[in-house]
């Protein structure tokens, strides 16, 4: 257990990215509130995903981590939420079918409600208004009303992340996710991708293992595994009142969890020495994912790790690298040779979106999605000269008929990007460019489990 923690320790810390709320008494009442309310996800939940990402980092794995940018209110929809999680079930089937290794399947779902801005102010025209954090914070209209930072937009937060957990609970584990029901995932509107074959080709053979299963005696009704499947959520721990209100201490064990997800992550923006962001982390027992960008030196990732896992607990970091396609073969491999070297057991993981926004002609911001790929092309290939295991991807994606990022087989133009552009923040990946890179994944798993083998011989 952290020395010298508790809940609130994180106050006295240097703390960026959080709104300052006009009305303190208002705040301190809803976040009273939060306290009473039952926890999202319980410590047992939490220590059981720990356990599969110690089965990662020992390359034994791999973590599939994707859903919204930001969750909105005006776009809480249960065909919203079940959309995002079909599209993951299908990423997760091509990627374990193909890579022949368990895959842990974490949703941005549930709570991924703040966002870091990159400036405090919005511009258009001579009005000028403070920026958009995500709608537990405040709204996006460009009004000054709906700027105002209002600390009752947490309490339907929570509300709908409640809502939210108790549909994704039971399509997980009441049917939905049987493997029988494999054809049934596929979204009407990606049949015009060549993809949507490709995954239905996949889908003929899993049903065909499943009859040769049955016919040995193994089907759904005596292997629980074949009728559902472990699904975790997790967010950005952006919104310090919210997480601390929402951390309780487990009964069982004693040590402190923040009840309000599975697992939380660091962002590139709030992981410095001396952050609140950490020192609140540093304390619970949630595993903890942190972005790496192109700033994050060797010597301060140790530093962070040390802080975060002074146990060197197997399952306990994720590292998130987010360097953009044209850096991270030059910027990866001195962290990942640091963390080798000092024998940190982490999974590594590979946020491709980060680091390739542009904007277009038109105005919008966009993700090109050849970057998308190349940036996964380099992880995978810096970590197969690192001899290390390339353990995760980390995608904002939605189930939902988007065109935000340009490119992929159904090739979204420039022009093409205002037909249905609905993000409430970044350029998300749509079905089919989602489908796209989990098979680009299984290749680049194939190829490392193939080297190894090789190695082996």
């Amino acid at each position: 257990m952290a020395t010298n923690w508790n809940a609130s320790s994180w106050r006295a810390a240097e703390a960026k990215h959080l709104p300052t709320y006009p009305d303190a008494a208002k705040l301190a009442a809803v976040e009273e509130t939060l306290t009473r309310f039952p926890p999202l996800v319980f410590a047992g939940e939490a220590r059981a995903l720990k356990a599969d990402l110690a089965e990662v980092a020992a390359g034994k794995g791999f973590l599939l981590q994707g859903g919204d940018c930001a969750e909105s209110f005006a776009e809480f929809h249960p065909n919203n939420i079940r959309d995002t999680f079909r599209v993951l079930l299908q990423m997760a089937v091509v990627l374990t079918f193909a890579g022949k290794q368990p895959v842990v399947k974490v949703g941005r779902m549930a709570g991924q409600f703040a966002k870091p801005r990159s400036s405090p102010v919005e511009k258009i025209g001579d009005v000028e208004l403070p920026s958009y954090l995500g709608d537990n914070i405040n709204g996006i209209e460009f009004t000054s009303e709906s700027r105002v930072p209002d600390p009752e937009r947490m309490l339907r937060a929570y509300s709908q992340a409640a809502a939210t957990l108790n549909l994704l609970r039971a399509f997980s584990t009441g049917g939905y996710a049987n493997l029988r029901q494999v054809h049934q995932w596929t979204l009407d509107h990606i049949g015009k991708s060549p993809w949507a074959a490709k995954f239905s080709e996949t889908a003929d053979k899993i049903g065909e293992a499943l009859d040769f299963m049955e016919a040995c005696g193994v089907n759904p009704s005596t292997v629980p595994q074949l009728q559902g499947t472990t699904f975790y959520t997790s967010h950005e721990a952006l919104l310090l009142q919210y997480e601390q209100a929402m951390t309780r201490q487990d009964s069982l064990t004693g040590q402190w969890y923040d009840t309000s997800a599975h697992m939380l992550w660091i962002g590139d923006r709030t992981r410095f020495e001396g952050s609140a962001h950490v020192e609140f982390l540093r304390g619970v027992g949630n595993p903890i994912g942190m972005k790496c960008g192109p700033s994050l030196t060797p010597d301060a990732l140790l530093r962070m790790l040390d802080t975060l896992n002074p146990a060197r607990e197997p399952g306990r970091m994720t590292l998130i690298s987010r360097f953009g396609d044209d850096k991270v073969e030059a910027g990866l491999p001195p962290l990942v040779r640091a963390v080798a070297r000092e024998g940190h057991p982490v999974v590594w993981s590979c946020d491709p979106m980060h680091g390739n926004v542009i904007k277009a002609n038109s105005g919008y911001k966009t993700r090109p999605f050849d970057r998308i790929l190349n940036e996964v092309k380099g992880f995978f290939a810096v970590h197969r000269a690192e001899g290390s295991h390339a353990g995760g991807i980390h995608i904002e994606m939605t189930g939902q008929d988007v065109t935000e990022c340009v490119g992929g087989a159904v090739a979204i133009t420039h022009e093409a990007l205002a037909d249905r552009y609905h993000t409430h923040c970044d350029p998300r990946l749509n079905a089919a460019q989602s489908i796209e890179l989990a098979f680009l994944l299984a290749e680049a798993i194939n190829l490392e489990r193939a080297e190894r083998k090789a190695e082996a011989a």
